[in-house]
């Protein structure tokens, strides 16, 4: 090793010494490539992780290993984990790796301890797409200002659907599905809508067909399969096993790479409902629980100026909630400024530099990192597969040198498990009871549906009996007398229809139904804006 690449290892190995937790990524390599320097060992603080990170670098050159590495280490911290597995191929934590050859002779170079094992894994999918239970979240739960983000609605679109929303709470109209919102939209612009509507001010028709237009997209998308019940619940993404080591949650995705609006859907209500059920930490000593993303571009990709917002809002505030966000991708250009600018933790792989636009975005990422010791343009393009330069942020908040790293081997299968092990993993889920059966219970589709068969019926009776009453009238009365007299005071008939039709509306489900409030709207839209998804 170089006298340069010495002095170099000397300061990484000062730097990356901490006191507190941390989890281990690897060891220096010298500046020159030289040999790995096990003394220097490469290492993350565990307080640092929820300030959010970045893994990047060209396809092939380890990116997907590097992040079972991250996944591995924090669950040994007793840190829950949540990864999307876009590519399907991360089902191998649940298998313990081989051990040998190329793991071996890198693990000796690091030496540094490793064991073959399996990892507690929890599988996913997206309302029904995928291996895994489904994950749901109800139109009421999501709330009207983060689905207006989702599709992308302006302002006055925005108002109208929260104005839907309030309607529909304060008649009891639960929201449970796309179908719901629908139907509540569609009820809202009709006649008989106009007049509920009369006082809250109306909707106009331009304005209902646009948002059913993106309704109709959005179910699409897969929207139809996502919303809807049981809800999941985000405590259990906190989970560890009774050892005290941390379950890591896939979220299954190979079935939606093709529905990126889905994706995008999920994750700004799950980061909303997180920020809403977790206490505030500041900065622990350890997160409360780290998401890692794969395939960070598919988030950002055409997506609308108030969805990229509502991503920076929601990266910014969670951490407070002592939550970290790991985006997965390329290149740091994948990933929006005011979202690249907060993350961190820095591992960046080897990048090309074939085209004109590869050797630019290759000048944008050297510019992201801290000055350093490293001409880094020239190491970003000779890393080999499995090394990267590292930089994280230390337990006082300042970022570390830039290292050049050897990264550890994970510990379980690189690639995914064999069907029998993933079949056994959902078949055995403490989850399954809860959320593998979709429920449809009587919401606001049904509940409209039953009041306006209720209002026909009773305009049916009620001509009936007003029918019945003429034609009483119209008969002789018995010995001749005329038809209106006293009888006019006392229509028993008439009577009794009109107290048959009110009795039946009071008793009706609609009826009872529009006593039933959800009760929920108002409550989490509060959260909404606290948590900056809601336009001001």
């Amino acid at each position: 090793m170089s006298e340069q690449s010495s002095s170099q290892v000397d300061r990484i190995k000062e730097a990356y010494a901490f006191d507190g937790p941390s989890i281990t990524l690897g060891g220096a390599v010298g500046a020159d490539g030289d040999a790995v320097a096990s003394e220097a060992v490469v290492r993350l603080p565990l307080g640092s992780m929820n300030r959010h990170g970045l893994v990047a670098g060209a396809t092939g050159t380890g990116k997907t290993v590097t992040l079972q590495v991250l996944a591995e280490q924090l669950s040994d911290a007793g840190v829950p984990v949540f990864l999307a597995d876009v590519k399907g191929d991360l089902t191998g934590l649940a298998t313990p790796a081989e051990g040998g050859g190329k793991v071996e002779e890198r693990m000796t170079g690091l030496a540094q301890e490793w064991e073959a094992k399996a990892y507690p894994v929890e599988l996913l999918n997206l309302g029904g797409h995928g291996v895994g239970n489904p994950v749901r979240a109800t139109v009421t739960g999501f709330g009207p200002t983060l689905l207006s983000k989702v599709l992308g609605l302006n302002q006055t679109q925005e108002s109208s659907l929260g104005l839907i929303f309030y309607w529909a709470d304060q008649q009891g109209l639960v929201l449970l599905d796309l179908k719901d919102l629908v139907a509540v939209i569609q009820h809202l612009v009709s006649d008989e809508g106009r007049a509920d509507l009369k006082g809250l001010g109306g909707i106009a028709t331009s304005t209902a067909g646009v948002i059913l237009r993106e309704l109709i997209g959005l179910s699409a998308a897969g929207g139809d399969v996502f919303f809807g019940e049981p809800e999941f619940e985000t405590a259990d993404l906190l989970r560890t096993t009774p050892e005290g080591a941390g379950v890591i949650t896939l979220l299954e995705l190979p079935g939606v790479r093709d529905r990126p609006v889905l994706f995008s859907t999920f994750l700004m209500w799950l980061l909303a409902e997180l920020f809403q059920d977790l206490p505030e930490v500041g900065d622990p000593e350890k997160p409360t629980l780290v998401f890692v993303l794969d395939e960070a571009h598919l988030l950002f990709d055409d997506a609308s100026d108030a969805f990229l917002d509502a991503v920076e809002q929601a990266v910014r505030l969670i951490r407070s909630k002592g939550v970290g966000v790991f985006f997965v991708t390329q290149t740091p250009t994948d990933v929006p400024d005011a979202v690249l600018a907060q993350l961190g933790n820095r591992v960046q792989h080897a990048l090309r530099a074939h085209t004109p636009n590869d050797a630019k975005a290759l000048r944008a990422t050297v510019s992201t990192f801290p000055t350093s010791d490293y001409d880094l343009g020239e190491v970003l393009t000779s890393l080999r597969t499995g090394e990267a330069v590292v930089t994280v942020l230390s337990e006082e908040g300042a970022p570390t040198p830039v290292a050049r790293t050897m990264l550890r081997a994970p510990q379980a299968r690189i690639g995914p498990s064999e069907e029998e092990v993933v079949r056994t993993l959902v078949a055995g889920s403490s989850l399954s009871g809860r959320y593998a059966e979709a429920l449809d219970r009587e919401s606001a589709h049904e509940m409209l549906a039953a009041r306006m068969e209720a209002a026909t019926r009773a305009a049916q009776e009620q001509e009936a009996a007003e029918t019945a009453a003429r034609e009483r009238e119209a008969a002789p009365a018995p010995g001749g007398g005329g038809g209106r007299g006293a009888g006019a005071d006392a229509d028993p008939g008439r009577q009794d229809a009109e107290g048959g039709i009110l009795e039946q509306v009071v008793s009706s489900g609609a009826f009872r139904s529009m006593l039933r409030s959800a009760g929920t709207v108002i409550g989490r839209e509060i959260t909404r804006s606290v948590f900056g998804t809601r336009r001001r």
